[in-house]
């Protein structure tokens, strides 16, 4: 799985990254930046599995704390789009083939409305943010469009009837928009075209396809950042104008603040909590750092919204669940670690999937599953619910 952080330049889009993974990227005051995409491991929050056994597990990879596991997730943060990408304006086609991979984005924009349209500077609340929203999905739409054009002309004289087989085409020639087998299904199943041949489709029908796959593969959280700066009216309308959207208020620079003051051991603070403890004690700048963010952040909107965005697009949009492996006694692996490794998988997955995503050869050699919450025996069609622990059986 991998979460695009996109967005116009200077929305904080690369400060957002930096908050979420603790990565130092280049930050500056001017458009683009960034040029070669940025990636790096985020974190989603998980109710440990460990609650319901009375036991405290031993991460292999992230970190629980206090019941709540933080499960990593891969995250690449691509250069500031602007209007025009889908034409090459700011080397656009090469920011948008970055995000091909993506499962989900997060789209920062500067709610305050200090950015113009271009990612420069302008008087706060001067620019209305709606327009971002507006444009970065047009702009993918129309990448979407010139990929699915160019490529249908090598497919849009075959005569066939058969859907499994004008779906497996279509695959193989749009691989460039990054979407699955069921994604373009769904698209092309919504808009009723699977009743067309492909040389019937007219101009109107490949934009709605674009829109639809665009929606389908590339699902969209704003994360509406600079949210301590800006107008209480300007977070309202974009939510009136967008209902159907995830919006989440946030403050970048408050997460990397509070990140880097909790690494350095200054404070207590836990990603998504409101509460924090200092723990030394602070010079009069970071005091003055610390209390500006508990007012104007934390108190306000009861995080700095950037763990809820990160957990919204993985469990909201994409709809993952959480598995947790169980060892050869149960919790407890070869090693002696207990309940190591917690699995993100996709709704609906089933215990062989599971087993495949464990690794290839206990996928092929299943013999069969161990709900180890219950104890009962499940075979390799059995559902998977999110905060299930599962022994693989398998021969060796």
């Amino acid at each position: 799985m991998q979460i695009g952080v996109v967005g116009k330049p200077n929305t904080g889009k690369s400060t957002f990254f930096s908050a979420a993974t603790l990565i130092d990227v280049e930050m500056q005051n001017y458009p683009f930046t960034t040029i070669e995409p940025n990636k790096g491991i985020g974190f989603v929050r998980v109710e440990c599995a460990d609650k319901d056994f009375n036991v405290q597990c031993n991460p292999r990879s992230g970190y629980c704390i206090k019941g709540t596991r933080f499960v990593p997730v891969e995250l690449i943060d691509v250069a500031g789009l602007v209007p025009g990408a889908a034409e090459g304006k700011g080397l656009g086609n090469k920011f948008l083939d970055d995000l091909r991979k993506a499962d989900v984005l997060i789209h920062v924009i500067d709610l305050s409305g200090s950015t113009n349209e271009k990612g420069e500077p302008v008087p706060k609340g001067s620019y209305n943010p709606i327009e971002d929203v507006l444009f970065l999905e047009k702009e993918i739409e129309l990448w979407f469009l010139g990929i699915i054009k160019k490529n249908w002309s090598k497919f849009a004289k075959i005569p066939l009837k058969e859907k499994n087989k004008k779906l497996e085409i279509m695959a193989q020639n749009l691989s460039g928009i990054g979407a699955s087998l069921l994604q373009i299904d769904k698209a092309v199943s919504e808009l009723n075209l699977w009743e067309k041949t492909f040389s019937d489709w007219e101009e109107k029908d490949f934009e709605n396809f674009a829109e639809k796959i665009r929606e389908k593969s590339k699902p969209i959280v704003i994360a509406a950042n600079k949210a301590d700066i800006a107008s209480e009216e300007n977070l309202k309308k974009l939510k009136e104008r967008f209902p159907e959207k995830i919006i989440i208020a946030c403050s970048a620079i408050s997460e990397l603040t509070l990140k880097k003051a909790a690494k350095e051991k200054s404070i207590e603070y836990i990603p998504g909590e409101k509460e924090l403890k200092e723990l030394k004690d602070l010079n009069e700048n970071q005091k003055k750092g610390i209390d500006y963010i508990k007012q104007n952040v934390l108190n306000k909107f009861n995080s700095t919204g950037i763990q809820e965005i990160l957990d919204k697009a993985v469990f909201e949009l994409l709809e993952f669940i959480a598995i947790f492996p169980g060892g050869t006694k149960g919790l407890t692996d070869s090693e002696g670690r207990v309940l190591p490794d917690c699995w993100l998988m996709p709704k609906d997955s089933t215990t062989l999937n599971f087993a495949f995503a464990i690794h290839s050869d206990i996928g092929q050699n299943f013999i069969m599953a161990i709900d180890v919450k219950t104890r009962q025996m499940v075979g390799k069609e059995h559902k998977l619910k999110n905060r299930d622990v599962i022994e693989i059986i398998f021969n060796k």
